[in-house]
């Protein structure tokens, strides 16, 4: 950050919603940081509030992780989450035992309407998950919710102003999960709600005018969301001494690479230089059928592409990267993970020399990144351009790769993108594309028999990616798509959509 902003702390124990979590008390407009339960309780003395995850494990089992005593006397008010309130009972004398009927999901809920915690929030359907529950409050700690099977559904001390809950209020199930947030964050804590995505873009603009001073910044620009952004606040901030390199590898979407030059160049007069190398990559993939095979080459020439163009300008003083918050959080346990040398650029070489990085985004979630795009003035096109592999549209042609192939993609792709645009979804649904299948059927078209290939069309909804629900687009739509793709697009005959959800098939195809 920045400046100094008012912050809580999230602990985690190894639940799967810490950045859940996270992003629903920045929505609160309080700025969260997620570290391990290990850290020190004397680092925490500086945050507004600290919450406890969930987590897989039971409490009262040997080596589970636990929080030290000391968190609990920093005068800090603390929050438990499912885990969490177990934790807190463990710790601090309460009992916590294995449940006789486990809960799992949807579950009516009733609060103590006198709890600071719960105030505006009735009766109403929380999502559980746990095999064990409180059995014993600590001392000093009084029961302020119930279920039919949960005495103690929540806990609280209000004179140490220690809190806990067996649900989880940080999925959107819990029917007033933000509200339990909004009391914790404001009544409890007293915060005030500073952290804005427009002081952020102005603050970072200046930091980094700082950090940079004269020198020279090199940035990989893929034209995704997070290195659109973190190029556009670094060019804000020292205009021509920001080099980008654009290596445009053919398997794009269709006019990617050329809106990505339009906007940054002609519009924003950004220094790029787009390396058009389409049929090197072709070269390279010629005859691979692996998706492992294909990711890897991509990977390796891409290297080189950007190698050999970064030598062609002299010394760079620093690399700026798209790194975001996820990305800085090792998954499970909350403690910063190495920075990723390679997160834009494919896989930067070891001997290339930087005085250091330049990561203005590290700090943000991914939706906070898209409203600083918007907060710099981003074509929204690039700011809610949807995901897309590394290695484009080779993960989604199942086979060999021709040019052939790319060019049907593409046009098939963009018209479901179109499509679903027309339609008024392009953000109700968190990923949409088309993928070329190696599957050939035979159809009719006019008088005559085809033999043609198959389009898979791919759309879902999540919140995280970690899992994900296949889309219920509208049958009108999905009609209107179909009808397109094989009136306009040469080759193919017949059009499925795919209802699998993650687990158990991944969002891509390959």
């Amino acid at each position: 950050m920045s400046k100094a902003h008012e912050k809580v702390v999230v602990l985690d124990f190894g639940g799967q919603y810490a950045q859940l979590i996270a992003r629903r008390v920045r929505d609160l407009r309080v700025y969260c940081e997620i570290r391990s339960y290990k850290t020190d309780p004397e680092e925490l003395r500086g945050y507004k509030g600290i919450l406890f995850t969930g987590g897989p494990n039971s409490v009262y089992a040997e080596g589970a992780p636990l929080c030290s005593p000391e968190v609990f006397k920093l005068g800090v008010p603390v929050l438990g989450i499912c885990y969490g309130a177990q934790v807190m009972a463990q710790v601090l004398g309460g009992k916590v035992e294995a449940s006789g009927v486990h809960e799992f999901g949807k579950t009516q809920t009733s609060f103590a309407p006198e709890s600071p915690l719960f105030a505006g929030v009735p009766e109403s359907v929380c999502w559980m998950s746990h095999n064990d529950y409180i059995a014993e409050v600590p001392v000093g700690f009084t029961s302020s919710a119930h279920s039919a099977h949960c005495p103690a559904a929540a806990m609280e001390n209000l004179g140490e102003k220690l809190f806990a809950v067996q649900f989880h209020p940080e999925v959107e199930h819990t029917q007033f999960g933000n509200k339990i947030f909004e009391n914790f964050l404001y009544s409890i804590c007293g915060c005030k709600g500073d952290w804005e995505m427009a002081s952020f873009a102005q603050e970072t603009v200046e930091a980094l005018k700082k950090q940079i001073g004269d020198k020279k910044v090199l940035c990989g620009l893929s034209g995704g969301v997070d290195s659109s952004v973190a190029a556009m606040l670094v060019h804000k901030a020292i205009g021509k001494n920001l080099t980008c390199i654009f290596v445009d590898h053919g398997l794009l979407r269709k006019g990617e690479g050329d809106l990505v030059e339009k906007v940054f160049q002609k519009e924003f007069d950004m220094n790029i230089i787009r390396v058009n190398a389409g049929e090197r990559f072709l070269q390279k993939l010629q005859s691979v059928s692996d998706p492992e095979k294909k990711r890897k080459i991509i990977g390796e020439e891409f290297i080189r592409v950007f190698e050999e163009e970064s030598r062609k300008l002299g010394k760079m003083d620093f690399l700026c990267q798209g790194t975001i918050y996820p990305d800085v959080v090792e998954s499970g346990t909350g403690e910063a993970a190495v920075i990723k040398s390679h997160h834009n650029v494919g896989g930067l070489p070891e001997d290339m020399e930087f005085e250091g990085l330049v990561e203005p985004l590290r700090d943000l979630f991914k939706d906070e990144v898209r409203r600083v795009g918007i907060e710099l003035g981003i074509p929204e096109a690039l700011v809610w351009r949807q995901p897309f592999p590394g290695p484009g549209l080779a993960v989604r042609i199942m086979g060999e790769i021709t040019q052939e192939k790319v060019a049907l993609l593409q046009d098939a792709d963009a018209i479901f993108r179109e499509e679903v645009t027309n339609f008024g979804l392009e953000r109700d649904i968190n990923q949409y594309f088309a993928v070329l299948t190696a599957n050939r059927s035979v159809g009719v078209m006019g008088d005559g028999r085809t033999y043609g290939v198959t389009v898979a069309l791919r759309a879902v909804t999540t919140t995280d990616f970690m899992t994900a629900d296949w889309a219920r687009l509208p049958y009108d739509l999905l009609g209107k798509v179909s009808n397109r793709i094989i009136n306009e697009v040469e080759g193919v005959n017949r059009v499925v959509y795919d209802v699998t959800s993650k687990p158990p098939a991944t969002i891509e195809f390959e």
